[in-house]
Parts: C-alpha cells; sequence; structure tokens
C-alpha cells in the first residue's frame, strides 16, 4: 500500500518580482526544523525539483529563478528584530538548494507576512498607516526594515504602486537594507575584496575584463556591456537563447567568485549557483522594455542586465539592486561610471522590464567605503494559502 501525501500549512506569496512558498518554521515536519538534507529535499519536492524538463510541473516552482524559490520565517530569537528569514534559491535542474544569499524581492513579502502570522507585537502594529517590520535575514546575517501600509488593522496588499515587471498595480512596501555590504561568514567581509573598486579579472576563453566585484546586498561581478559585445539593451532571449554567450557569462562568474574569495576554485561554483551574481552595465540608451513599453534614454541614469541561476533576469533580483544602488554611490565603479560618475544617492535604471530606482548611502573614511543603508520600493501580496501537499515516502519526516 502506497503511503499518503503529507500536508503542510504554507502560503504562496508574491514579493517584488518574484513568487515564492513561505512556511513558518514551526509548520515544517520535525526534521526539515533545522537545516540539513531533510529539509532540502522537502522544499526540493515541494517546488518540483529537480526536473530534468525544467518545467517544475509537479510542484509550485515556476521554471525561473524568480518561481523557484523558498522562505522559512519564525517570530526572531534576536533583540531587535521581529522575525527570522531564511531564503532558499530552489535548482529547477538539480538536486540542491543554495543557501548563500538573500532575495530581495521576496523580502518584501516578509515583513505582510509576519504581520498576518502574529511575529511583530500587536502594539507595534497601527490601526491604520505604515507599520516598521524588523527583520533578520538570517542567510547573511543582516538588517532589513520594512515599512508596510496597514489599514483597519490589517496589511493592506492593495493600491495603486506600479512595479515594472509585475502587471498589476499592488500597495508599496518600502524596503531599506541596513549596513548591506556582505558579513565577514558570506564574503571575505569588505566591501570590495580584491581592495580596488575596479579591477582586472582574467577569464580563461573570454580574455581580460575591467571589473567592479562588490559585496552589498548580494555578491555582483559587474562588468561593461561593451567589454562582452553587448550594448545594455538586450532582453531575454537574446542572452538565454543563446548557449555561448550563458557559458561565458557562466566562466565570468566563476572566475569572479574566485576572485571574492567566495570558492576556492572555479569548479565549486556550479555548486553555488545563486551567489555571486554576474551582471553588465552601459550608459543610457532608448530602448523597448518586454512589455512593449519604450524607455527613454533622458529617463534613467545607466542600464543594467543581470543573470541569475545561470539565465538573464526577466527584470531584477532586488538583492542586486541594492548592489547597483550601493555601487552607483562609490565614485569610480563601474556602475558610477556608467551612470556618469561623481557622487550619487540614488540611480534610477533601465532593465528589461523597464526601471527601478534605488538609493544608498556612502561614507568614505579611512579610505575606505562603508555603506549605511540602501533603500528601493517594492510590493507584496498573497496568491494562495492553505497547505501544500508532499508524498510522505519522498521526503525525511
Amino acid at each position: 500500500m502506497m503511503a499518503p501525501q503529507i500536508a503542510i500549512p504554507a502560503t504562496y506569496m508574491r514579493g517584488g518580482t518574484s513568487k515564492g512558498v513561505f512556511f513558518r518554521l514551526e509548520d515544517l515536519t520535525e526534521a526539515a526544523r533545522v537545516p540539513g538534507p531533510a529539509r532540502d529535499a522537502l522544499l526540493l519536492r515541494v517546488i518540483g525539483s529537480p526536473d530534468p524538463y525544467g518545467k517544475q510541473i509537479d510542484g509550485m516552482g515556476g521554471a525561473t529563478s524568480s518561481t523557484s524559490k523558498a522562505v522559512i520565517l519564525s517570530p526572531s530569537t534576536r533583540p531587535g528584530h521581529d522575525v527570522d528569514y531564511l531564503f532558499g534559491q530552489v535548482s529547477i535542474d538539480k538536486p540542491f538548494v543554495d543557501w548563500s544569499g538573500n532575495c530581495g524581492n521576496l523580502s518584501a513579502a516578509v515583513g505582510p507576512f509576519a504581520i498576518a502570522n502574529g511575529m511583530v507585537e500587536p502594539g507595534r502594529v497601527p490601526r491604520n498607516g505604515l507599520a516598521v517590520v524588523r527583520i533578520w535575514q538570517a542567510n547573511i546575517g543582516k538588517t532589513i526594515i520594512a515599512h508596510v501600509p496597514v489599514t483597519d488593522g490589517a496589511v493592506q496588499e492593495t493600491g495603486d504602486f506600479e512595479l515594472d515587471g509585475v502587471t498589476f498595480p499592488a500597495a508599496e512596501v518600502q524596503l531599506e537594507f541596513m549596513d548591506p555590504a556582505a558579513d565577514e561568514e558570506g564574503a571575505g567581509g569588505a566591501m570590495f575584496p580584491t581592495g580596488r573598486v575596479v579591477d582586472e579579472l582574467d577569464v580563461p576563453g573570454v580574455g581580460t575584463l575591467r571589473a567592479t566585484m562588490i559585496n552589498a546586498g548580494i555578491p555582483t561581478i559587474f562588468v561593461d556591456a561593451a567589454s562582452i559585445g553587448y550594448t545594455g539593451t538586450e532582453l531575454q532571449d537574446a542572452i538565454n537563447a543563446d548557449a555561448n554567450a550563458l557559458a561565458m557569462f557562466e566562466a565570468i562568474r566563476a572566475h569572479g567568485a574566485v576572485r571574492m574569495g567566495l570558492v576556492a576554485h572555479v569548479d565549486e561554483a556550479a555548486r553555488r549557483q545563486h551567489t555571486p551574481k554576474v551582471a553588465f552595465v552601459a550608459p543610457p540608451a532608448t530602448y523597448a522594455a518586454s512589455s512593449g513599453r519604450t524607455v527613454q534614454a533622458g529617463d534613467i541614469d545607466l542600464l543594467v542586465r543581470a543573470l541569475s541561476m545561470g539565465k538573464l533576469h526577466h527584470a531584477m533580483m532586488g538583492t542586486a539592486a541594492v548592489a547597483i544602488g550601493t555601487a552607483a554611490a562609490i565614485p569610480g565603479t563601474l556602475v558610477n561610471l556608467a551612470a556618469g560618475g561623481g557622487v550619487r544617492t540614488a540611480v534610477r535604471f533601465g532593465h528589461p522590464s523597464g526601471t527601478l530606482r534605488v538609493g544608498a548611502e556612502a561614507l568614505e573614511a579611512g579610505g575606505q567605503w562603508r555603506v549605511t543603508k540602501a533603500v528601493m520600493s517594492r510590493s507584496a501580496r498573497v496568491l494562495m494559502e492553505g497547505r501544500v501537499r508532499v508524498p510522505r515516502q519522498e521526503q525525511a519526516c
């Protein structure tokens, strides 16, 4: 007799331009409440991975890096925080979950989830107004402050805030990523691990590229679009349908990961797909976004295209947006130079789906740069809530 499926309370949420399955830690099977193979096996089966067809038909995943995600939340044990937030990037075609970084887009959904699930003290949630939710991002050991709109004591999800890459408007959630440079455990302790805002990165088969390698929001490698034969106006098909291009970007990512101290050897990068990210930048230019809307050069400061889990992202990862805002605020980086150079506290950049504005506060002391926070707006809403079902025999419980 075949064992029945088990049912686990879960919420399917959109945050920014991503979607994921959200769990309360206490609702997971006992073995999955701690890090390890049982947790990974459970999340893989929930999302529908590994899938050699690349479609995740038998799971909750949407067959893209933006929709193959899981979140585990619990009341925070850290002073001054409301909720502990753990993010898992689930590989689509391989049997692993990458815990090495955050998802900035899904960060926008953490505050609303925490309020709705009683993780924020009732006295700190206004009847009407903005609730300030203090989030501990456990993957990278950083604080995120979410400003969540509340109406009649409940999270407000509808509104008129428009986010390129998301079809329908919703309520705005402002996020502050505090001291966003990656910590020592995550990426060598320095915002610029090579010690320079622009470095020479040798990539066999590609050449020597000028690169800005930065730890902020998420470890990211920025290169000039022109140096690799692009304009910065490309949409997904121009990159994702080109196997040679994807191989080139993975080579850049792998060799950059070694230079940033994230891995000891390029071969290890394949087991760390979520980080670092690789992106290419260019000065402003007019282009047609994926929706067909024309983005005017005069409306943006620079162009940025970024890859996630081996594919060009359809919009922009939230954590990469933090890296963009941080790098733009520091004179001399490739991002700053593409935006025209000088001192900047915010930039609006063009991505495949449209534009996004992100701000950052940068300070220099003793020759070292420090960013106190990066700020951007997203939106979030619950798509479905209830129970997700998993075959019992296919996960450790």
